[in-house]
């Protein structure tokens, strides 16, 4: 009888081709080292083996690990978000990814965009400077200096429009001048004569083209597009609404559908509403989609454990697939929230009416019931569908009030029966939460007040309390059984993903810890705890807040995605967005995936191959985004409207970044962000040292990521929400980094007299 022969262990170039294939072949979703292990046959120490070379082969920069997939180094996922950004010798369009991390896999790989063979009629073409979604693959025959990837538009996002945007100002010889609101073009006015106002006006938002220069030199524009005026309350927000393109306004048949929408019957519903749910958000909440509940657990095998229920709003109910409201709220992808004004996913007649579970009114609802032990341990869940009504509607702040024991007239009559299990409910789970040790950063968060009139007030840093607390441990336990649910039922989902942080930036934070005596060992299996170790080792010290912000950069974006690689920052293997579907669409198909999966009736996602999935989920994380972009602009600007009477004024701040040349701050009464030109600090040489974040002259004047400082503004620029100033105290003596300055020792100090002459 032949001897059966032993599996060979794959070669390091086997690994990758074998990567490689499955990419290319549309593979399994997930490659990982099981796997590949089963692909040759290996078992036992083989696989050890195996393990070890994967290891190295991420070491060494060859392949990439996201959770437990491995990838090539620098592969683009199966569809990409891309913007074409040129063309080649032969006028196909080359495009590049949106997302690429350029300090971890350099530059980002070229994609040929393949046109259609026969274009539909109709079917948008895309074009230089369009963002498009693509489905790209390696391409076999690439030449060396040909892109590497080919790829095909399966949706065009938007068109490129190539403008600039600013706001008007008239002067009183009849011709304007441009404003840019784009911060890196801020002072770099562009001018507009008569006969090129269009309809243009004193302080409108208007985009404009550039056709040449005056006789000056100066930049000259024509209005092409008046966008609105800026002079009204909410002027700031819509500036970033326009230069983000995020769409405001519901389209007629939208809004005419929302109308129509009659409220939910109990036909097909479990019927909960004598359960005391209860609604706890921000006092100046709009919307209500999520409710609480909490009891002891009366079965005899759960000892001391809980029943815990969250009810989300059945915005499925309403919004059916591919029907109008469905394509706006799919355009817009997240509610976009503004000092001044939301733009809400979903018309009011949905989202502040229908879906919003009012109190004491009856509300369609998808529920989670969920059993925990006594030390937050999940045992078990079901979904249903049911028809509810809460009890209260109840702010965070009044809510812990009362536990703390000062009950108002509406939690008095709640405290014992409904507050005190909530509260029983969330210690268990914070025991649990204890134990799982997600990622803790201490990362405060700022409110900004309006006056009356919509113009700056103050900022205010919110206290967060045990109710903020509840709520959120309830809200991940749920959207984790969503997950678990729906792939117990294989239904395909949009999983909420967060990729462990890249091996070149844990490197760089290593290396940055070592210059404050801090160890963090290299080549273990990183996960959250590590991170908090550090945090509780320096907390109370000098280096506190530089060490959170460090540890918050050295981590990845978090993202939508059709494929599970877990949830770092939340130490979770899988989890989904489930608890907002009126302000996320993630949220949304998650529900619809649901229904599907438990047949709880109509609303259920439609047949989605994989890739239009993946299509959804690279255009919700796209638009989320940009909703956190114009959300931090806006605030910008609103400062800086503030701030444009107090040139010369002195304030406290910390230094947010540091670059070759300057430094950013963040002033610490207002969180006003800002910028001092390196030129500006001082008549002597400033090395930068990215190692420790630093800028050091040879004298060891030293200015360090996280450092306090004094400044004084020197100018703003509101309409682009710029602030310019300059450090009048502040800076460390240090000994400067060993190689700071070492090019520059051997001959005379040339940067030197080079850097005051150019600021003479």
């Amino acid at each position: 009888m032949p001897t059966k022969k032993a599996p060979q262990q794959p070669t390091r170039d086997d690994i990758l081709a074998f990567i490689a294939r499955e990419r290319e072949a549309g593979g399994p979703r997930k490659i990982g080292v099981r796997e590949i292990a089963r692909a040759f046959g290996l078992k036992g120490e083989d696989r050890v083996a195996l393990k070890r070379m994967i290891s190295s082969l991420a070491d060494e920069g060859a392949i990439e690990k996201r959770g437990r997939r491995l990838n090539r180094k620098g592969a683009l996922p199966p569809v990409a978000l891309v913007d074409v950004v040129g063309r080649d010798k032969e006028g196909e369009l080359i495009a590049v990814p949106v997302e690429w991390d350029e300090d971890a896999l350099g530059e980002p790989p070229r994609i040929l965009i393949r046109a259609p063979r026969r274009a539909r009629p109709g079917e948008p073409l895309p074009g230089v400077g369009d963002r498009a979604l693509v489905r790209a693959e390696p391409d076999p025959d690439a030449g060396p200096d040909e892109p590497p990837y080919v790829g095909r538009v399966v949706k065009l996002l938007s068109r490129a429009r190539h403008r600039v945007l600013g706001v008007l100002r008239v002067e009183p010889n009849g011709h304007g001048r441009i404003v840019p609101i784009d911060k890196k073009q801020a002072g770099r006015e562009l001018m507009v004569a008569a006969a090129d106002l269009g309809e243009g006006k004193e302080g409108d938002l208007v985009s404009v083209d550039l056709v040449g220069k005056t006789r000056f030199g100066a930049p000259r524009a024509r209005v092409r597009e008046t966008l609105g005026s800026v002079t009204g309350e909410k002027a700031v927000s819509l500036i970033a609404l326009r230069a983000h393109d995020i769409p405001d306004v519901f389209r007629a048949e939208a809004v005419a559908e929302a109308e129509r929408a009659k409220p939910a019957t109990l036909q097909g519903r479990e019927d909960w509403r004598e359960l005391p749910l209860v609604t706890i958000d921000p006092p100046d909440a709009k919307d209500h989609d999520d409710a609480v509940h909490a009891a002891p657990d009366p079965t005899p095998d759960n000892d001391g454990g809980f029943i815990l229920t969250v009810a989300i709003a059945d915005v499925a109910y309403y919004v059916k697939p591919r029907a109008p409201l469905d394509k706006d709220a799919l355009e817009r992808g997240n509610s976009v929230y503004f000092p001044d004004r939301v733009v809400p996913m979903l018309p009011e007649r949905i989202s502040n009416d229908l879906c919003s579970l009012r109190e004491n009114e009856d509300r369609p609802a998808l529920a989670v019931r969920m059993r925990v032990t006594s030390k937050g341990r999940k045992i078990g869940h079901s979904f249903h569908r049911v028809m509810m009504r809460s009890r209260a509607k109840l702010s965070y702040q009044q809510a812990q009030a009362a536990i703390d024991g000062n009950p108002d007239d509406k939690t008095t009559p709640l405290l014992e029966s409904v507050l005190r299990p909530l509260y029983a409910a969330h210690e268990a789970l914070q025991h649990a939460r204890n134990l799982r040790a997600p990622l803790d950063l201490d990362l405060p968060e700022r409110k900004i007040l309006l006056k009356p009139d919509g113009s700056f007030d103050r900022v205010v840093i919110p206290p967060r309390l045990e109710a903020h607390r509840l709520i959120e441990e309830f809200m991940i336990l749920a959207n984790v059984a969503a997950a678990e649910t729906l792939e117990e039922q294989r239904q395909q989902l949009i999983y909420r993903a967060h990729d462990e942080p890249s091996k070149e930036k844990v490197t760089a934070l290593a290396e940055f810890l070592q210059t404050i005596g801090v160890k963090l060992a290299k080549g273990q299996v990183l996960k959250p705890a590590n991170f908090n170790v550090i945090l509780e080792r320096v907390k109370g010290l000098e280096h506190e807040n530089i060490v959170n912000e460090i540890i918050l950069r050295t981590q990845a974006q978090a993202e939508y995605t059709h494929e599970n690689y877990g949830h770092f920052g939340l130490n979770l293997r899988r989890y989904a967005h489930f608890t907002s579907p009126i302000r996320r669409y993630a949220d949304l198909v998650v529900h619809r995936a649901l229904i599907r999966a438990l047949r709880l009736g109509e609303g259920a996602l439609p047949d989605t191959p994989a890739g239009e999935l993946a299509e959804v989920a690279a255009k919700i994380s796209a638009a989320e985004r940009r909703a956190m972009a114009a959300e931090r602009e806006t605030v910008d600007r609103l400062i800086a409207h503030y701030l444009a009477d107090q040139i010369g004024a002195r304030f406290g701040a910390r230094i947010s970044g540091v670059t070759k040349s300057g430094l950013f701050v963040r002033l610490i009464e207002t969180g006003a962000d800002g910028f001092v030109p390196a030129a500006t600090l001082g008549r002597e040489y400033y090395s930068y040292d990215g190692a420790s974040h630093s800028l050091t002259s040879r004298s060891g004047v030293s200015y360090r990521l996280a450092d306090v400082v004094e400044v004084r503004l020197v100018e703003a620029a509101p309409i682009a929400g710029a602030l310019r100033f300059e450090v009048v105290g502040g800076g460390e003596k240090r000994t400067p980094p060993p190689s700071a300055f070492g090019k520059r020792e051997k001959g005379p100090k040339r940067a030197e007299r080079a850097r005051v002459k150019g600021r003479r």
